[in-house]
Formats: structure tokens, C-alpha cells, sequence
């Protein structure tokens, strides 16, 4: 039986409690295969799960490197970063001179026309690229990352695989359609509805922040099916072609950074999509959508990486050529403690993004944490190394690259950079709903034998069960958190060859606070049991110390495999060395912050402030915002607005 494609006006309301439901339900719930980054949180370094470093087969190397140095080429003489700043916008040609390249099809496989890189080659890519213009990054990230291609290779029908890959390899451009404008990061309030209707889904609703949106050609859009006879309904995946009738791009957003990003407001009215384009059975959409960005968001840190070898380049350059004082700017201890940051810190984001994605290739590890990991660290680390490479110019630093050719200087666009990756805390999960996502994995362990002890709608007999349960784990897990290797002094001796710095203390660190981790969220599960989830602050501190720990250790493997090859060894150590020092520093402050803070006051004050008890200390400043709601209306039905979609061809 087929229900009326006329949509609803009204938005799902859901409880705290449902939403929290409807994402649980996303999550991937076993793990069939090992995680360092999930045993670091439970106090066990898995060292032997990431070393000896995992190597890539030789052939994908030979295919990789082939496509680099196209690619660079290509970077050099036909992408001007420049134009693409000025007007806002990725000159066609350069779009068209990608697709034939095959810059579009570098994850699909082969036998779809692709290039067929593994996702070490293809993060090499995105950096080299995203050097050139970030812009063009973005473009090609959200295209193959988390777009069409991604979903369909891991979910799709072969049918649907046939029918869309080849055409994402080289010719379409595609883009992924989940937040709304009342919708963030709680999809349980999803407003876009997928009517059944015969052979079709008719599709109402509006999306915000369509990265590619602008300029797609083939859309990913997630959308509810009502529950209904013969429909399981929820939250599912469509692929749909943007020139559908009934869809309209409302507008091109402008940002902060990114200027050349087509991103925009799409509108479906009455889409009528084939069933046969639906990925997955109904109600998997949101699952398809997290397991997609299991590995999509190591594209981010890719970039990432990049923006610290160029923030490297800049301020070393700049650094031993402008004096001050007498000397370099370099070698005054201020500005020096900046570049130390900014190399030590490239090194270990490289370390973890290279081996991050080789586990990935490889397919033996459970990389859903280490992944999440990466892209936390990697936006945020990046971001710093920016900031301090804006300092270390100075005044010019605040300039922009044109006012600086325009009265005869380089043209260098520091103040540029650090526009372009602000965004990169809030794309594909913000820094804050990304501690959340890693807490709950980090504890899942925990939830699976005593979440039911918290759990209030749990009878009394399930909770003698869990209880039971509990113990049982707790008695095996908890005496192994008091003594290990990292007590030991000669423990990871092969990390302290002759004539090289010493590591090996590194990772003896790494191994003793990993247990003290451990120790002090079950010591706060145990305190704050059903409250846990409502400290986030102390969630996302338990988070970042994981962050630096899984760091410290890929920088540490890292170094030792260019030692052992023979690739710059002695100045690898030397930058591991450094990186580990400063890390262990922010460790202990967090550490430190786990138990003493302002959590509380804090929650206070945030009751005032949104109460109005300190509205007069807004007094004496006048609000430049225009007038507006908060959020526009995303009422269903048919567009006012001229369609801006703009297909490249």
C-alpha cells in the first residue's frame, strides 16, 4: 500500500532520551576486530597492533606515486589558489582538468574507471591538493568521502554500483545531504520525508550546508520513511540526481574560509526517486552515514597535515630571514617554542594520519576511534600550528596575500590558512560532538557489562543480571590496571637505538597513563553513574589525554620505521623526542583538570547567563546583526527562489 506523497508540515518532536535512542541505534555495536585506540581507553597498549609500522603493497606505492606526481604538476601550472581566493570560486576549467585526471575517481575502483589509491595515497592527495587550494580539497574530499561513491561501496547494490561509480569517476560531481536548518548533529529530528509511492520515494524538505551542493551532479540525501504497511520506515540513504525535478538550490552560502567552496541550501519538492536508488533497507540511513565517516574523516586530518608542512616551510623561511636584535627571529626562545610546536606537532600529525589509513588499507584493525581520533587532533592541532604561524609574521601575518603583493612583498597567505581551517572543528562532527562520539566508545566496554545498572528503565532482575555481569569483569580487569610494562625500566628497549634520543621512556609513559585513564573513568562511572553522560567536560578531557597517548604513540612507531629504513631516522627520533615532551606536558594538565576544574560554577553561570541574570553586562555596545530569525524556515513546498545550481560540464 502506497501512502500520499503530500509531506508534513510538522517537525518530528523527540525527547532527549528518544534521540539519544536514534543514535545509539546508528552505532556500530560489535567489534569484530581489534582497536589500539579502544584499548588504550581500557588501560591495555596493544603496542604489538601498530608495530612494526603496517607497509603498503608495492604496487599500490608504484600507482600511488605515479598519480602524485601527475597531480603536483597539475598543482603547479593550472591551479592559481590566488584566483580561486579573489572571486570565490574554482575556475571550471581547473574542475574539468581534474575530472580528467581522474582526481574524482582516486578511491573507486578500477573496474568503474577509477584510479583505485589506497587511503594513504588518496590522503597524500588531498594534502598535496589542498596546498594548492583548499577549496579544491573540500571539493574532491566531499565528493569521494563521504558522497556518492563511499556509501555505495561499502552499502550499494551491485546494480547500483554499475550504474553510479563509473560516472562519479569521471564526469559527475557528487555531494552528501543530511543537516537541515533546525538539524545538526541530532538526526532524530530529521524533517525530510521520503513518501512511498508506488515504484518511488517522493522526497519534501530542505537541506543546509550541501557541501557540492552548488554544483552537483549526483546527490546523497538522507531522509525519514514514514512507518507504514509493508514499510519499516526511519532514517534512509538515496542517491539522487540533482537535476531532478522538484530540486532547487536556494543559495550559494559564503564563509569565513574556503571562499571557493560550493556550498548551498537545497530544496526538494515533490522528488519522486526511484526505490531502486535507495542504499540500503529503510531505517539504515544514519548507519550508513556514521560507517561512511568511519574513514571519510581521514580526509580531514589529510589536509590538515598539509597546512602544517606549508605553516613548516613559511616559518622557517621567514623565520631565519627577518632579524630582530641582532639575529633571526627564529633563535629568539618566543618565536623558536612556536616553530618547535609547529614541527614537532606536523611530524606526530603525519605519523598518525600515515598509520591511521594504513590500518585502514589493510583492513585488520577496527579504526572507528582511531579515525574519530585523528580528525579531533587533527583540526585542532592544525589550527594552533596556524595561529602560530600568524604570530610568528606578525603584522603580516594579519595581512592578506594580495596587500602584501601589492606593495611589493611575498604573497603569503597565513591570514588565509587559518580562515580555511577554522572550519575543520565543526565539518563532519564538531571538536565537542566529536569527545561525545569518542566517549561512548571509549566506555563501551563498561556500558556492555554494567549499563544496565544505570539504566532507569531497567527492572530489578536486570540489574542483578548486570550486576553479576559486572563483577565478573571488573574482578579480571581491574587488577591489571595497577601494574605493567611502563614500570619497567628497560621496557620498548628497540626504541632507544645507539646514537638516537631515547623513546622508549615515551611509550613506558604512554603504557602507565593509559592505565591511570582507565582507572579514572570507571572510578567516575562509578561516582557519577547515570550522570556520566552530563559531564562533558570531563568526557572530553578523558578524550584528548586518549588523543595525545594515541599521538605520542604513532610518532614514536613512526620514527622507528624511518630509522629502520634508513629515511632521515636520527632527525625523525629528534622530532618524536620533542613532540612527546611537549605532549606529556598537556597530559598532565588534563589529567589534572579531570578532578579539578570549574565544571560546576561553570554550569551556573550558563544558567544565568541564558536566564538573564547578567544582561546588564551587555550594556554599552551596540548589535551591527540585521534582523531575522535564528533559523529560517524550512517549511516543505514548493521554492520562491531562483535555482543556483550550476552543473560543470
Amino acid at each position: 500500500m502506497s501512502a500520499s506523497p503530500t509531506p508534513s508540515s510538522s517537525r518530528p518532536t523527540v525527547t532527549e532520551r528518544e534521540a539519544r535512542q536514534v543514535a545509539e541505534a546508528a552505532r556500530e555495536q560489535d567489534w569484530r576486530k581489534p582497536s589500539f585506540a579502544k584499548e588504550l581507553f581500557l588501560g591495555r597498549f596493544r603496542l604489538d597492533l601498530i608495530h612494526p609500522h603496517p607497509l603498503p603493497a608495492d604496487e599500490h606505492v608504484q600507482r600511488g606515486e605515479e598519480f602524485l606526481a601527475k597531480l603536483r604538476d597539475f598543482c603547479e601550472t593550472k591551479i592559481d589558489g590566488t584566483v580561486i581566493e579573489r572571486d570565490a570560486r574554482i575556475p571550471d576549467a581547473v574542475i574539468t582538468g581534474l575530472k580528467e585526471l581522474g582526481a574524482f575517481g582516486m578511491k573507486i575502483d578500477t573496474k568503474y574507471g577509477g584510479l583505485g589509491l589506497t587511503q594513504v595515497y588518496y590522503n597524500k592527495a588531498l594534502a598535496l591538493v589542498g596546498s594548492a587550494s583548499p577549496a579544491i580539497g573540500a571539493l574532491l574530499s566531499a565528493h569521494q568521502s563521504i558522497g556518492v561513491p563511499q556509501p555505495l561501496k561499502l552499502f550499494g547494490t551491485q546494480e547500483q554500483k554499475d550504474t553510479f561509480l563509473p560516472r562519479c569517476a569521471r564526469t559527475d560531481i557528487s555531494a552528501f545531504l543530511l543537516t537541515e536548518p533546525d538539524v545538526g548533529s541530532d538526526p532524530a529530528r530529521l524533517a525530510t520525508t521520503a513518501v512511498p509511492d508506488g515504484d518511488d520515494y517522493v522526497l519534501d524538505g530542505v537541506k543546509l550546508w550541501t557541501t557540492n551542493g552548488v554544483v552537483a551532479d549526483l546527490l546523497v540525501v538522507m531522509a525519514r520513511v514514514p512507518k507504514s504497511e509493508g514499510h519499516k520506515g526511519g532514517i534512509t540513504a538515496f542517491v539522487v540526481e540533482a537535476a531532478s525535478e522538484g530540486i532547487t538550490v536556494e543559495n550559494r552560502n559564503a564563509f569565513m574560509g574556503l571562499r571557493g567552496l560550493e556550498n548551498g541550501v537545497t530544496r526538494f519538492h515533490r522528488v519522486r526517486v526511484p526505490a531502486a536508488n535507495r542504499i540500503g533497507p529503510e531505517g539504515a540511513g544514519l548507519k550508513i552515514a556514521l560507517t561512511t565517516l568511519n574513514t571519510g574523516r581521514l580526509s580531514l586530518p589529510a589536509m590538515c597535515v598539509g597546512a602544517g608542512k606549508w605553516s613548516l616551510k613559511i616559518a622557517r623561511e621567514w623565520s631565519a630571514a627577518r632579524e630582530q636584535w641582532g639575529k633571526p627571529v627564529g633563535l629568539h626562545e618566543a618565536v623558536g617554542s612556536k616553530i618547535a610546536f609547529i614541527a614537532a606537532t606536523t611530524f606526530a600529525l603525519e605519523a598518525v594520519l600515515d598509520l591511521s589509513s594504513q590500518m585502514a588499507d589493510e583492513d585488520r584493525n577496527d579504526i572507528r576511534i582511531e579515525a574519530a581520533l585523528a580528525k579531533l587532533y587533527g583540526s585542532e592541532m592544525a589550527w594552533l600550528m596556524a595561529d602560530h604561524l600568524v604570530q610568528i609574521r606578525g603584522g603580516r601575518g594579519f595581512e592578506t596575500a594580495a596587500s602584501l603583493a601589492a606593495r611589493g612583498e611575498r604573497a603569503v597567505p597565513a591570514e588565509q590558512i587559518l580562515r580555511d581551517l577554522r572550519i575543520n572543528r565543526i565539518f563532519e562532527g564538531s571538536t565537542e560532538i566529536m569527545h561525545l562520539l569518542i566517549a561512548r566508545e571509549a566506555v563501551d566496554a563498561h556500558l556492555s557489562v554494567a549499563g544496565d545498572l544505570i539504566d532507569p528503565d531497567k527492572s530489578l532482575s536486570d540489574k542483578a543480571r548486570a550486576g553479576a555481569q559486572a563483577g565478573v569483569f571488573y574482578a579480571k580487569w581491574l587488577p591489571k590496571l595497577v601494574a605493567g610494562p611502563g614500570q619497567l625500566p628497560r621496557s620498548y628497549g628497540e626504541f632507544h637505538p645507539t646514537g638516537h634520543v631515547d623513546l622508549s621512556g615515551h611509550l613506558r609513559y604512554v603504557e602507565r597513563t593509559a592505565r591511570k585513564l582507565a582507572r579514572s573513568t570507571f572510578y567516575a562511572m562509578s561516582r557519577w553513574q547515570g550522570r556520566m553522560e552530563t559531564k562533558q567536560g570531563f568526557l572530553g578531557r578523558i578524550v584528548d589525554i586518549g588523543a595525545e597517548l594515541f599521538a605520542m604513540s604513532a610518532a614514536c612507531v613512526r620514527a622507528e620505521h624511518l630509522r629502520a629504513r634508513g629515511d632521515h631516522g636520527r632527525e625523525a627520533y629528534q622530532l618524536a623526542d620533542a613532540f612527546c615532551r611537549q605532549a606529556r606536558i598537556r597530559v598532565e594538565e588534563l589529567l589534572g583538570r579531570l578532578w579539578t576544574n570549574t565544571d560546576d560554577l561553570d554550569r551556573k553561570v550558563v544558567k544565568g547567563v541564558l536566564a538573564g541574570t547578567y544582561e546588564w553586562l551587555e550594556q554599552g555596545v551596540v548589535d551591527p546583526s540585521g534582523d531575522g530569525p535564528w533559523i529560517a524556515d524550512a517549511t516543505p513546498g514548493p521554492s520562491q527562489r531562483e535555482n543556483v545550481h550550476r552543473p560543470i560540464r
